[in-house]
């Protein structure tokens, strides 16, 4: 079974994030996909993350019912801050009749130099990556990606949790069900 990890914080879930997901799912030869909740992403800041299992659970509450996406808290047991290839690592150990993929996007792509061990990733995972307007991927730095025109969305985490905290309404850019749970628990105000 091959497995792509659609690795983020989900601070919240949000509509772009399950296109991607789904897409990666139901169009490429992709059996499922994870959604990796990382607690926290080293190359972000961390003080406007909603706390790491009620992010868990809004992603949960986005995938309920889809047979091909699964939610993970893989990350929450291991060292921090998550590291993708220690992340991979461990689950291949974990999983070795699995074959494990990841999902990301143009813009973080051109950013894989930053990150821990890349050479290790390019070299033993194959990469999909789904183009982001403004961020062509230019060099494939002799990974085995394959880049997947996937519908995209305009949304960003950062601007839905801006909204919520002016009292104006995100509705719509996050899942139905995510919504309803974010205004009775009052997160992100």
């Amino acid at each position: 079974m091959k497995i792509g990890l659609y690795f983020g914080s989900f601070n919240p879930v949000h509509t772009g994030h399950m296109i991607i997901a789904n897409y990666m799912a139901y169009n490429t030869d992709l059996d499922k996909v994870w959604l990796i909740v990382s607690p926290h992403n080293p190359l972000k800041e961390s003080a406007s993350l909603l706390n790491e299992h009620h992010r868990l659970h809004l992603t949960e509450v986005a995938v309920d019912g889809e047979p091909k996406l699964r939610v993970s808290n893989i990350e929450f047991s291991l060292p921090r801050p998550s590291f993708t290839i220690d992340t991979l690592t461990y689950l291949t150990e974990k999983f070795p009749t699995q074959q494990f993929a990841v999902i990301m996007g143009s813009d973080s792509f051109q950013n894989i130099p930053r990150w821990k061990n890349y050479r290790q990733l390019l070299d033993n995972y194959e990469i999909y990556i789904y183009n982001r307007s403004q961020h062509p991927v230019t060099d494939t730095f002799g990974a085995n990606c394959r880049i997947v025109d996937a519908p995209l969305l305009e949304l960003s985490s950062s601007r839905i949790r801006q909204l919520i905290k002016e009292g104006k309404s995100a509705r719509y850019m996050v899942p139905d069900a995510v919504w309803k749970y974010i205004q009775e628990n009052n997160y992100y105000k």
